[in-house]
């Protein structure tokens, strides 16, 4: 994707900003001094901001400002580390002095939840407000939105990758259902998609984790919502600028400690004498001792003078005759390739902001182009993204109001789509370091050598993806009215979606270096586009009388999805110039499918609030959803309730002085889930298939009928999983409100999880219905805690932390079934993964390792006592020692358990800030705990027989001899068994706790008086390091491993936590600027 379209854009705003604000502007020039209000004493840098907008400034070191403002009838917006929050009205007055209360954490603060608009203070259901500078500091550095949600909000689990644009996984409050546990993003009232969104777009940020906030949103907020208000116009017109350019690099080289290729020879040499074989080998000669090669040929070790005349390649071929003609020589590697650092680079982000707003007494407006342009760490992996906003509102007299939000994005992101062992970083521990990148007429290198296994060039791999492309195109937004029908009624209707396609093209190139090549050419098209739509339509009325506070809100809702697909795919091209690569070029048969899917929910919905004395407060919710997923259970009730007492309006409470305030809250609810069902689960359905023959579809089995087969079998009767919900805890601030403190113990019963058991062998191939048979409990405790002051009216400081633990455990499955196994990977039939009842989803399954046999006498000894004569298959002097779980004096399939879990015990971040003067510093960390790894590249590395291969230190120096009786691996040998690498036992198995330094910045905002000489408003200067410190046990070069679909780090909510060649977070290092005139 070109900059021009970029380019275009900004000029556009440029040109808006100087032209709109004849339409909104007036000189005006504001001056005063903002001091304590107890002490009296000034406060320098003070933060003065025109609401609507980013531009303002900050207070001299006399506490005093001043500000030019188009118009007299603005709105000013004081803010400082320690006081509260304060806005001011203009009024066209020309002098303005403030004084600030020292109390940050206000209850006042309003948040926008379940289609109205409430205050913090006197909410009952369970909300985590995203701290928005901690979320700020983390947006610069290219990441989507949802990766910078990680440890800001309490109950939030976000697990990362470091590739370009590939989606996190979020989850609140744990696991909710064996399918999509992703949580409802609603952004300015619709839902969407926030990895859409600029960062520097929004202006705060709720998670709504409980049944009592959530359940307004209905069927789609089992798992949670995320509710994100976009930043609005207002004021006079501003131009503001955000800029950064990041350095990114992987901070580790030889990440998977790969041995020198001596050592690997010599390793070679010492499993051969342990199996008792002749120690010889293509490359390394016979003898006593190995030697490294001169060259490598196809037949192995060449030593001497070599005749480069006999080398013979093509690199693009297209006979594939020629195939077995190539003669490829290659100059061995003595010094050893690093293949890691061979595919991985310095890579470089940059990221520009520019917006105008503004707005008066008529309306207001805000438009804003964002360019960003991501490069990965790994070679050909990128991100860049252009992105449209504009949003305005009108006041259409003085009750009426129309208004929009639209949003358009343009982004492409190839990525590596499956990231295990064939993948480049799989390969990157696979391939011999003997070999080198290009061979000795500069192709590239490979494995075809006698002796190299059948490992493929990691460089060679990335190259050939260079004419890959992967575009999205999205159009979002809603437009509103509301009209204030009476003085406490607001009758508000709003229409929104959006529209989406997107295109992706590869191309697979012949291969010539590997052992097992492909002469095929191939290319791939895909392409989709789709459409939804949301119409809301609410009625509210609120009213205050005596002590009652009254608010009740009723509405409707109507949904509806859809979208298609199609794929294609030819061989055969002569060429492989892109410009001439195309479906219609290719000389292959093409390969082509599609598919369609489309649903729709309509909804009800009713919500009571009232509070009395400011003292007791009661939320009650009620919703309704019909799906189209569901036949003949297509509707379902949901209800919410919540209570909170505030403890510190009681009268009893009056001398105590140091609460500020104190709230019990508790809720329970019941929401329903409906997005892991096929739109079509109901319906039995029969697919054409023209290349077999299948019994007729009537029924008759008199004969057979070509080209149709059963698909699916369908589920009429399926229903609505339920998640209920129920919490208590406490909301309190303290000494001033200068302290918040919140906890909340919750569970959570899922009952009637859809489940697609498998099926009886007399169904064929049809694919399994899904039906309402597993049920599932979380548990755990979320806390957050704030706490703002300052040493001197210089020096402020901020600190805030938030903790969440979690547990998960499998209450059923179905009748007869304890339990399903996923990921038998390099053991057919030996699954390691295991959901099981009475354990956590995705918990490891296999043997337990307990030691090494050490003596022959002792495997004697086991057996004696063993009833089958054996007690363990394999038993060897060196070998892994398994556990008898059983008891039974024998090591058996029974004897295998669960060997540990990737679900974190608890999760939390720690944010630290500090003001001087002008200068502010900052620093973010985020932490993981209980979390185990499956590390499944030990089986390439850790073990000779595994795979003819690269082989690690650990196995070279840290393996099972008479010398080292207690190592990390067993004995290595050139025959793979039950004993050793044979079956999934806990050798695997990892503590993946981590501490991370997400971010730390430093910036300097320059005194005012000096900017407005040259016209800027306000401006800021900063560098920032992010990723920089990880603290961890694992052995793997990035601890931070969850549920990413296709990829080494597993396949979804019931397979995760598995790390074979995972895209490693990069260290980054950001420059930037803010900037406002």
């Amino acid at each position: 994707m070109s900059t021009k379209l970029f380019r275009i854009c900004f000029s556009a705003i440029l040109f808006l900003g100087l032209t709109v604000g004849s339409a909104f502007a007036q000189s005006h020039q504001v001056t005063g001094t903002v001091t304590d209000s107890n002490t009296g004493e000034s406060l320098p840098g003070v933060n003065i901001m025109v609401v609507g907008s980013d531009a303002g400034t900050t207070t001299n070191l006399d506490g005093e400002y001043t500000l030019n403002l188009p118009s007299p009838n603005e709105s000013l917006r004081f803010t400082y580390i320690g006081y509260q929050a304060l806005v001011v009205p203009v009024n066209g007055r020309e002098v303005i002095d403030v004084q600030l209360e020292s109390s940050i954490i206000s209850g006042e603060e309003l948040l926008v939840v379940g289609y109205s608009v409430q205050q913090r203070r006197d909410m009952t259901g369970s909300i985590a407000v995203v701290d928005m500078g901690d979320f700020e500091r983390l947006s610069v550095s290219g990441d989507m939105v949802s990766k910078q949600l990680q440890g800001v909000a309490s109950g939030v689990s976000v697990v990362s990758s470091g590739q370009p644009g590939e989606s996190p996984d979020i989850r609140i409050r744990g696991i909710n259902t064996f399918g999509n546990n992703a949580p409802l993003v609603v952004i300015d009232g619709v839902p969407g998609n926030m990895n859409n969104l600029n960062p520097n777009d929004i202006e705060n940020i709720q998670v709504l984790k409980d049944a009592s906030a959530a359940s307004i949103y209905g069927a789609r907020a089992s798992n949670g919502v995320i509710v994100i208000t976009t930043k609005q116009g207002g004021g006079s017109v501003e131009v503001n600028y955000r800029g950064s350019y990041g350095i990114d690099w992987q901070g580790r080289e030889n990440p998977w400690d790969i041995a020198t290729p001596q050592d690997q020879a010599n390793l070679v040499w010492r499993a051969l004498a342990n199996s008792g074989a002749p120690q010889q080998h293509p490359l390394y000669g016979s003898g006593a001792t190995p030697r490294l090669p001169d060259f490598i040929a196809p037949a192995g070790a060449m030593e001497g003078d070599v005749n480069f005349d006999d080398y013979f390649i093509i690199p693009e071929y297209t006979d594939a005759a020629l195939l077995g003609q190539f003669f490829r020589i290659t100059r061995a590697n003595h010094e050893g390739t690093d293949w890691f650092n061979e595919i991985f680079r310095t890579a470089n982000t940059a990221q520009h902001d520019i917006s105008v707003s503004g707005g008066s007494e008529i309306g207001n407006f805000l438009f804003s182009v964002n360019y960003l342009n991501q490069e990965g760490t790994l070679m050909r992996t990128f991100r860049e993204r252009v992105s449209l906003r504009a949003n305005s509102s009108f006041n259409l007299g003085e009750n009426f109001r129309i208004g929009e939000n639209l949003q358009y994005t343009v982004s492409e992101a190839p990525q590596v789509a499956s990231l295990t062992e064939g993948s480049a970083i799989g390969m990157s521990f696979r391939a011999q370091p003997i070999v080198p990148v290009y061979d000795v007429m500069g192709n590239f290198g490979g494995q075809s050598g006698a002796g190299l296994g059948n490992a493929a060039n990691p460089v060679a791999i990335m190259e050939r993806t260079r004419n890959n492309e992967s575009q999205t195109r999205n159009l979002f937004g809603n437009v509103f009215a509301e009209w204030d029908a009476l003085e406490n009624v607001r009758v508000r209707t709003s229409f929104g979606g959006e529209l989406w396609n997107w295109s992706s093209q590869s191309f697979s190139f012949p291969t010539y270096e590997e052992q097992e090549n492909s002469p095929n050419n191939q290319l791939f098209t895909s392409q989709g586009n789709g459409y939804n739509w949301t119409w809301t339509n609410t009625v509210q009325f609120r009213e205050t009388f005596d002590r009652h506070n009254v608010e009740v809100l009723v509405g409707t809702e109507a949904y509806q999805n859809a979208g298609e697909q199609r794929n294609a795919n030819i061989q055969g091209f002569f060429s492989f110039d892109p410009n001439f690569v195309s479906l219609s070029t290719g000389s292959g048969t093409p390969v082509v499918s599609s598919w369609k899917w489309e649903d729709t929910l309509l909804s009800y919905f009713g919500r009571l609030d009232y509070i009395f004395d400011d003292r007791y407060i009661l939320g009650v919710t009620l919703r309704r959803d019909g799906s189209s997923r569901f036949l003949n259970n297509q509707w379902g009730w949901f209800p919410a309730a919540s209570a909170g007492w505030r403890i510190s309006n009681e009268s009893f409470m009056d001398d105590v002085t140091w609460i500020s305030d104190l709230r019990i809250i508790g809720g329970y609810g019941v929401m329903g889930n409906q997005i892991n069902v096929d739109p079509a689960n109901s319906f039995t359905l029969f697919t054409g298939d023209p290349n077999n023959s299948f019994y007729s579809i009537n029924g008759s089995n008199s004969a057979i009928a070509e080209g149709f087969r059963l698909q699916r079998i369908g589920n009429p009767d399926a229903q609505w999983e339920k998640n209920v919900t129920a919490n208590i805890g406490f909301d309190g601030s303290f000494f001033d409100e200068k302290f918040q403190l919140s906890v909340e113990y919750y569970w959570k019963d899922v009952q009637d999880l859809l489940f697609n058991p498998t099926l009886i062998g007399a169904s064929g191939v049809a694919t399994a219905p899904f039906v309402n048979v597993a049920n599932m409990k979380n548990r755990g405790l979320d806390m957050s805690f704030a706490h703002f002051g300052q040493f001197s009216t210089n020096l402020q400081y901020n600190v805030n932390l938030t903790f969440t633990s979690y547990t998960n455990e499998i209450v059923s499955i179905a009748d007869g079934i304890d339990f399903f196994a996923q990921e038998a990977r390099r053991w057919p039939g030996n699954q390691f993964i295991r959901n099981q009842v009475g354990s956590p989803v995705s918990s490891f399954f296999g043997y337990r390792v307990e030691g090494f046999w050490q003596s022959q006498a002792e495997i004697d000894a086991a057996n004696a006592g063993a009833p089958s004569g054996t007690y363990q298959t394999d038993a060897g002097v060196g070998r892994f020692r398994y556990a008898d779980i059983t008891g039974d004096g024998q090591v058996t399939p029974d004897d295998r358990t669960i060997l540990g879990d990737p679900n974190p015990d608890f999760t939390y971040g720690i944010s630290m800030g500090l003001n001087y003067k002008a200068f502010d510093v900052s620093m973010f960390w985020y932490g993981s705990q209980g979390n185990d790894i499956w590390n499944q590249v030990k089986y390439w590395t850790d073990f000779y027989p595994s795979f003819i291969g690269a082989k690690s230190n650990t196995a070279v120096f840290d393996s099972w001899t008479p010398d080292n009786p207690n190592p990390t691996a067993p004995i290595q040998e050139n025959q793979s068994s039950f004993s050793t690498d044979g079956v999934p036992n806990s050798y695997y198995v990892e503590d993946g706790s981590y501490l991370r330094l997400r971010n730390l910045q430093v910036g300097y905002t320059l005194q005012p008086d000096v900017l407005q000489r040259i016209g800027i408003r306000n401006l800021r200067l900063y560098v920032q390091g992010n990723n920089l410190v990880t603290f961890t046990g694992y052995s793997g070069p990035d601890p931070e491993i969850g549920f990413f679909t296709g990829s080494g780090a597993g396949g979804g909510s019931t397979n995760f936590g598995i790390d074979e060649g995972q895209y490693p977070t990069p260290k980054q290092f950001i420059f930037g600027i803010n900037l406002s005139i």
